[in-house]
């Protein structure tokens, strides 16, 4: 765990804004099922996910809970937390900022989901669990480095978790669930390996990651970069405002979603989108809806334009548009404008 004054701020990341929006975008609205950064390596993938979870108000724990409960809300407590509270138990509470948990790229699934005790649970009839990564990422940022590098199995276990909310473990006819409710955020390089495409349209969001091309920005990449590891405190507290101001333009728009409409002329805009773009299936639809959502409530409103759909679509489609093998993953754009203004 990186300390405080060692996260460089995400308000002073240079360029890369497309993948900085499809950040923000997934730790306003979780529902969007997590996001798939691609790039090469040096283009700040790490830096910027790391940074994003110094911007996220902490939360509060069941302080013994290793699932970290939320003791103000029964309805996503795990079995024990309920029935203590059943018991008439008052739940110690504490207060945690908001954690990164990693994934090693050699993680076993035991890892990953946690372990059961099948002898103890055959002969005392009781159940002990083993908390895994899934487990301390709940209410948390999953970060999967090198994610095509891990095992199919492991992905579809990862998704699965992202998607539902839960953890299931079974084991010889013994079954243990706890809540796995977390912002997933996979990074990979493509020159290692493409994900499989029933993996990657999984992502509700992807974005690729380039080297900035403009020198200007180079060079100010590199002055701040340099300013930020010779005095990290100076640095940060030169960003802060900026940050707060971020931070509440997080808060606001997580607590602006629920109330946040779309039109029926907005959706048939999203339909013809997709269909004209020639995505398989209906998934990259309701993505590209909820991001339209999402993406209002950002600017502070409560209905969906065409913007925000616009704004949408590079981050809904990158992976979903059909390509030829090796063709690169981009989104045409003058087809999208034919498409938008027709």
């Amino acid at each position: 765990m990186f300390k405080n004054n060692e996260v460089y701020p995400f308000s002073a990341v240079v360029g890369q804004e497309e993948m900085k929006k499809g950040l923000l975008l997934s730790v306003i609205n979780p529902r969007l099922n997590g996001i798939l950064i691609r790039g090469e390596k040096g283009t700040a993938k790490s830096t910027a996910v790391r940074s994003l979870a110094s911007l996220l108000p902490g939360i509060d724990v069941v302080a013994d809970c290793p699932f970290n409960c939320d003791p103000g809300d029964e309805t996503t407590m795990c079995e024990k937390c309920r029935q203590r509270l059943a018991a008439g138990e008052v739940l110690p509470r504490a207060r945690r900022k908001m954690r990164v948990v990693d994934l090693p790229v050699a993680a076993t699934e035991d890892r990953v989901v946690g372990t059961l005790d099948i002898e103890q649970a055959i002969k005392k009839g009781e159940k002990h669990f083993e908390p895994g990564v899934l487990a301390r990422a709940n209410r948390g940022i999953l970060y999967v480095d090198e994610v095509n590098l891990l095992d199919d199995h492991i992905v579809d276990i990862l998704l699965d978790s992202a998607a539902m909310g839960v953890n299931t473990v079974e084991r010889e006819g013994v079954s243990f669930v706890h809540p796995a409710e977390f912002i997933l955020v996979g990074t990979m390089n493509p020159e290692e390996g493409e994900l499989r495409p029933q993996l990657l349209d999984r992502f509700g969001l992807c974005v690729n990651v380039t080297g900035i091309a403009d020198p200007a920005l180079r060079v100010e990449l590199i002055k701040r970069r340099a300013a930020f590891e010779e005095n990290p405190e100076q640095f940060r507290q030169k960003w802060q405002a900026e940050e707060e101001r971020l931070r509440g333009q997080i808060e606001a728009a997580k607590a602006m979603l629920p109330g946040v409409t779309i039109s029926d002329t907005m959706l048939f805009l999203i339909a013809k989108i997709a269909l004209e773009m020639g995505v398989d299936g209906h998934r990259a639809d309701l993505v590209m809806m909820k991001s339209a959502k999402t993406m209002a409530s950002m600017q502070g409103r409560t209905e969906v334009i065409e913007e925000d759909v616009r704004q949408s679509v590079n981050l809904a489609l990158l992976h979903r548009t059909r390509r030829k093998p090796f063709q690169d993953m981009v989104i045409d754009r003058e087809k999208l404008g034919q498409i938008m203004g027709g």
